[in-house]
């Protein structure tokens, strides 16, 4: 009966050692989780580009968490809570994710703006997988996901997924949210570093470039018309009688003009490689990349003919107006790009002396 107890006595403390051996392993993990935060956050304040700071989180969630196994998928969120797949990180490289807009447990991570653990989907009361069905059919058994939220809105889910069941655990997930929790503040702060990086290039009135960072484009666009070979065509437009729209409806109809013309000229061009900018007053630029005079010639041509063809109202009354344009080439015409400009500028105002509502090329 000694022996008995004895041996039972033997079996507990070797069953509490073995406890005691996977509670200190498991506590070792968490130690190696946490400290990895410190390089996770250094990473992901390294650089506020979207690309860069995605990149930092799925690769972070998918190495720290599954230990690069199933797979990793982060969605961006618009505006209006849309998920939209944008990076990945897979076990299987091959494989294709189907769901570009993620699936019945994504949206449900977006209805409730809540993490969600599910150990095996097919003992989950929570949702119909018959609804799966034609979505997409990789296998999968268990998954954690977790929203990303900055000042209450919606910026993304960060997903993890394997075909296994139970393969991941509530500390997992609790580990996966302070990772979303990082990198909703950061994406919320590129976001704004964004905003302000196109405010700083975009002119206010019409959203063009402004003269400063086109001045800079033209300068790459000439280096690399001379390294690559090609090129290119440079506009200049200019608003006929623009001083009469001021004297006669006042200055808010004078902006009102600039935004209408910035608006036609974006819409039209938008099929060339073209790169647009309001150059000063009621003067603007416009680069024809990889193009002849006589091709941009021709679409200068229907440019003028467009924007002259498009109604304006201006304090109740329907109005219009033209536009005088000259084009140079580069090389053919300039040597650089302060040679373009003036040569593009004298054509126009050649453009001007024939007449107006015209195009004259050097």
């Amino acid at each position: 009966m000694k022996n008995e107890d004895l041996q039972e006595k033997i079996n507990l403390l070797a069953e509490n050692n073995n406890q005691e051996s996977k509670n200190k392993l498991a506590f070792q993990e968490k130690i190696k989780r946490y400290h990895s935060l410190k390089e996770i956050i250094e990473n992901i304040n390294e650089n506020l580009d979207l690309e860069y700071i995605s990149d930092s989180l799925t690769s972070a969630a998918f190495s720290f968490i599954a230990k690069n196994k199933g797979n990793c998928i982060f969605y961006l969120a618009d505006k209006h809570g849309k998920l939209n797949l944008y990076k990945t990180k897979k076990e299987d490289r091959a494989l294709v994710i189907k769901d570009k807009e993620g699936d019945i447990f994504d949206a449900w991570v977006v209805r409730h703006t809540t993490p969600l653990f599910i150990e095996d989907i097919k003992k989950d009361f929570r949702f119909d997988l018959e609804r799966l069905t034609g979505q997409d059919t990789r296998l999968i058994s268990s998954l954690i996901s977790a929203p990303l939220i900055s000042n209450n809105r919606l910026v993304g889910v960060l997903r993890l997924d394997n075909q296994l069941p139970g393969f991941y655990t509530q500390d997992d997930l609790r580990f996966l949210v302070i990772i979303s929790d990082l990198g909703a503040v950061a994406l919320e702060n590129g976001e704004l570093f964004q905003r302000t990086q196109d405010l700083a290039i975009h002119d206010g009135l019409t959203g063009l470039y402004t003269k400063g960072y086109f001045s800079d484009r033209l300068k790459e666009e000439c280096k690399r018309s001379f390294r690559q070979g090609f090129t290119f065509t440079l506009l200049m437009v200019d608003i006929d009688y623009f001083k009469n729209y001021n004297d006669q409806f006042g200055h808010i109809a004078g902006d009102l003009v600039l935004k209408s013309l910035s608006t036609v000229m974006t819409d039209y061009l938008k099929e060339f490689d073209t790169i647009i900018s309001r150059f000063g007053g009621e003067e603007f630029c416009v680069v024809f990349s990889h193009m002849d005079k006589k091709k941009a010639r021709t679409i200068a041509e229907d440019l003028r003919a467009r924007i002259e063809s498009t109604k304006i109202i201006l304090r109740r009354q329907e109005t219009n107006i033209t536009v005088s344009i000259g084009l140079a080439n580069f090389p053919g015409d300039a040597k650089d790009e302060t040679e373009l400009i003036l040569k593009s500028d004298k054509a126009m105002y050649e453009a001007k002396q024939k007449g107006r509502n015209r195009v004259c090329s050097i």
